[in-house]
């Protein structure tokens, strides 16, 4: 038997389970992986809470590391002993080992520990999606990245850095200001002592900035709109206060005709081929020392309602992971 956090109904942290399940053996397409390492990140939420429909009873979990255990018929680029790391849907990474699709799996450099990436497929991939296929970034902009000290914020923080970006990041205590500032933001703005619209006019002296990425949804996202410079991108990739309400479109073309995209990981990373490059991208740049993941709490499995709690709580930074 394996243990394995399972939901029946969509509601608080307390609705997770640990509990046993038997695992099958994989089928055309799929592969078994016995995890080391699981990652937490702010989408399992909205799939916890019903924000994002799935079928019921349901697991949680978009993000793991380990090793593949046996793989089913047609699975070719991974095979017994692989080292392995992936993002993606269904949901069920949290968990001890699962069967599931061979097609999100990546071989993991033996230079990269199971932790580190289990702690960076998400927030990595989505990064380089935002940096270099959402909005690609050239080297000399200014850009304002909210949530500047979460797990996506602090590979951004760094990310930027590396490819000569001025990151302008929101936190919300000088503590967390501080952390991104050794990651490598250049300007940091506590959202709950200055109001981060007049801040960024302040620091690219009134022209705002070409291109806003958005995680935070609801709280900012009008903000947002008024830091942008006339033809700006908009990048809303998630919504950690609410989900943002509905709006004019005059609202776009009254700041400057500017664009608004909300992209998906799973779509940027559909073709096999796109998920290849986008991997070998961020496997190069931890390798390299320009990007460090930093894994800043560590639960075990049987007490992911903690660590949702502190998630949700904001009380945590840098990435987070889950060992079975």
């Amino acid at each position: 038997m394996t243990k394995v956090i399972r939901i029946n109904a969509a509601g608080g942290p307390e609705v997770m389970e640990y509990v046993d399940v038997e695992l099958g053996q994989p089928g055309p397409g799929e592969a078994l992986v016995r995890h080391a390492a699981c990652g937490v990140n702010y989408i399992d939420v909205y799939f916890r809470s019903g924000m994002y429909a799935q079928p019921m009873p349901a697991g949680l979990g978009m993000e793991g590391a380990g090793v593949v255990e046996a793989v089913g018929p047609d699975v070719t680029h991974v095979k017994p002993g692989d080292r392995v790391a992936y993002a993606g849907r269904p949901n069920g990474a949290y968990a001890e080992a699962r069967v599931m699709p061979a097609k999100i799996l990546v071989r993991l450099p033996e230079a990269i520990s199971f932790e580190t990436g289990a702690a960076m497929m998400l927030q990595g991939l989505t990064v380089q999606y935002l940096f270099h296929r959402s909005f690609p970034l050239k080297g000399g902009e200014t850009i304002l990245f909210h949530a500047a000290a979460g797990g996506v914020g602090l590979i951004a923080c760094q990310w930027a850095r590396a490819i000569g970006v001025t990151m302008i990041g929101t936190v919300g205590s000088d503590e967390k200001g501080e952390l991104a500032k050794a990651h490598g933001c250049a300007h940091v703005i506590n959202y709950n002592k200055e109001n981060f619209v007049e801040r960024v006019r302040d620091i690219t002296a009134g022209k705002g900035v070409p291109v806003v990425y958005d995680s935070i949804g609801k709280d900012t996202f009008t903000g947002s709109l008024d830091c942008l410079s006339p033809l700006g991108m908009m990048v809303s990739f998630g919504s950690a206060s609410g989900p943002v309400p509905p709006f004019g479109m005059g609202e776009l073309a009254s700041r400057g005709s500017l664009f608004l995209t909300r992209p998906s990981l799973m779509d940027y990373t559909a073709k096999r081929e796109d998920l290849e490059t986008m991997a070998a991208q961020l496997f190069s740049m931890v390798e390299s020392g320009k990007v460090k993941i930093d894994i800043r709490q560590r639960y075990a499995l049987k007490d992911v309602v903690q660590a949702h709690h502190e998630l949700e709580a904001r009380k945590t930074t840098g990435s987070s992971i889950l060992i079975p």
